[in-house]
């Protein structure tokens, strides 16, 4: 429901009409009328409807006017819950014209409403949104450089605002190239120097920042809160102060230059911190004492361990699958169906087994220029014993085992399933342990510490599986995991061609996330590696 200066109905706009002299902004009270003789109602509830979604939230939730609200976009360019509270912690809001103490405190007490309000996407389909947009962006006449911003850039699992950030001294052609593509269904807000358009129903914003300072804005709009907190405190206790307009010495206030971020970096005598790991935990003192390590990376991975074809609930055949790989770069590759146990649409039976079998065996012949693993992925059932014989599992080259049901029982009882797969010598790898549904399903509650010793002591590997509904095990656990001494492997769980490279890149964020490095990762070695560890537990 609308609230703009207290209206919510078209005779509550009618009384505002009619209200003596100074009981609504002047202003916006001179709009408001305009459209309503140009359109009536329903034009007022459109041009509202098009704002900027926080700046539509603030008074549509009551907790400002509509004067107030076009007060702080004149005064602050605000158009978004980030700019807000960078107005508020820069101390920009209160003084502004039109603006006093009362304005600010309302919007402060909003703000963690406003971003909990925010519709959040999981992260899969974010990329796929951003992809073209940052294509279309870095190829742009004038553009130095253009980058995500906000929780896309941070890998987060369900994202809030799709937001970039672009150095150019050219924003105005910059915007107006971006506008005539395709994907723009809707302008909501245009500026010298920022964009706010709808694509595919979700809101996109960009920002252009002068580009002295581009940097600056940049490791503001990505955040974390917290991370930047810690980067504050530690400005601070070296004579910086670092503030969401930039870096400025302590003593006079002289402004830094930046670029770029890794110029703030560098000012504050620390590595560029990658965006996945900015969480706001230990990450600015590890930098601090220059032991960041170096993080599994898209040109690491080696071969993907996990992939679906139309055997079982994938769309493309096999050969499709083993052209994709090929395309990729990726030196092997396994696939790996469903047993018959899983909830997938269609399952490999064991009657199937041999004749893709042969089928892989053709495609060996065919190719040289990667090795074809034939796998499963064979379901866990309620005892703790596999879907498939030991006879049958034999033939495969490697075993990945898995629990797909939901979670129908107490912790130690799941945790003994997945204890009695471990210690099963044709297992190789645990896939998406948690067994998650982004947004849908939390993981199970397990002794987490217990599986990952587990694994360390039956040399099984752990899954970090890149499908959008998994990313599993996420970062906080990948960590742990890895910590333990534990080995994972970043897999696709791809189930079509058009998501191996897709998939494997969010697989690779995740695992970021966690602090988890190449030496960490099994398909970030060799086909012989693998092999290895396969025939040493069997």
């Amino acid at each position: 429901m609308v609230r703009a200066q207290g209206v919510t109905s078209e005779s509550e706009l009618a009384a505002l009409f009619d209200s003596p002299p100074g009981t609504a902004d002047a202003e916006v009270l001179k709009r408001l009328r305009q459209m309503y003789e140009a359109g009536g109602w329903v034009l007022v509830e459109s041009a509202i409807a098009d704002m900027p979604a926080d700046l539509r939230w603030l008074f549509e939730s009551g907790a400002v006017t509509l004067g107030q609200l076009a007060a702080v976009h004149r005064a602050l360019g605000a158009t978004s819950a980030a700019d807000l509270a960078a107005a508020i912690d820069d101390q920009r809001m209160r003084g502004a014209a039109g603006l006093d103490a009362t304005v600010e405190s309302a919007i402060a007490g909003a703000l963690p409403t406003l971003r909990a309000h925010i519709p959040r996407i999981p992260l899969g389909r974010a990329v796929a949104i951003a992809e073209p947009i940052l294509q279309q962006l870095r190829k742009t006449p004038g553009v130095e450089w253009a980058e995500p911003a906000g929780s896309l850039r941070r890998g987060q699992d369900l994202i809030g605002d799709i937001e970039f950030v672009v150095s150019t001294d050219r924003p105005g052609e910059v915007i107006d190239e971006f506008l005539r593509g395709p994907e723009v269904t809707r302008t909501l807000h245009r500026s010298a120097r920022r964009l706010y358009v709808l694509i595919d129903r979700v809101q996109v914003g960009i920002r252009f920042p002068e580009p002295d300072n581009a940097g600056a804005s940049l490791l503001y709009l990505t955040g974390s809160a917290a991370h930047f907190d810690a980067l504050r405190a530690h400005a601070q206790s070296i004579g910086w102060r670092l503030t969401s307009s930039g870096l400025h010495a302590a003593a006079d206030g002289a402004p830094r230059p930046a670029p770029t971020e890794t110029d703030i970096y560098s000012a504050l005598g620390l590595p560029w911190v990658p965006p996945e790991i900015r969480q706001g935990d230990d990450e600015v003192a590890v930098a601090a004492r220059g032991e960041l390590p170096v993080f599994v990376a898209p040109d690491d991975i080696r071969g993907d361990l996990h992939m679906h074809s139309i055997y079982s609930d994938g769309r493309d055949s096999v050969d499709a699958m083993v052209d994709a790989c090929r395309a990729l770069g990726y030196e092997y590759m396994a696939i790996t169906d469903h047993s018959p146990h899983s909830a997938a649409t269609r399952s490999l039976t064991p009657d199937a087994v041999k004749r893709q079998a042969d089928e892989i065996a053709a495609l060996r012949d065919r190719f040289d220029d990667i090795t074809i693993l034939h796998g499963c992925e064979v379901d866990i059932l309620i005892d703790g014993t596999l879907d498939f014989s030991d006879r049958v599992l034999e033939q495969f080259d490697i075993v990945l085992a898995s629990l797909h049901e939901r979670a129908g029982q107490e912790r130690d009882k799941l945790l003994k399933r997945y204890l009695a797969a471990m210690h099963h010598p044709l297992v190789t790898m645990i896939t998406h342990p948690t067994n998650r549904l982004v947004p849908h399903r939390a993981g199970y509650d397990l002794d987490y510490d217990r599986l990952f010793e587990a694994a360390v002591e039956t040399k099984t590997i752990l899954e970090v599986d890149g499908a959008p509904a998994h990313l599993d095990l996420d970062g906080a656990l990948a960590r742990r995991a890895v910590a333990a001494g534990a080995m994972v492997s970043v897999d696709s769980d791809s189930h079509r061609t058009d998501t191996l490279e897709r998939q494997m890149y969010l697989g690779i964020v995740t695992a970021r996330r966690g602090w988890v490095e190449p030496r960490h990762v099994m398909n970030t070695r060799s086909i012989a590696d693998l092999r290895a560890l396969i025939a040493a537990k069997r």
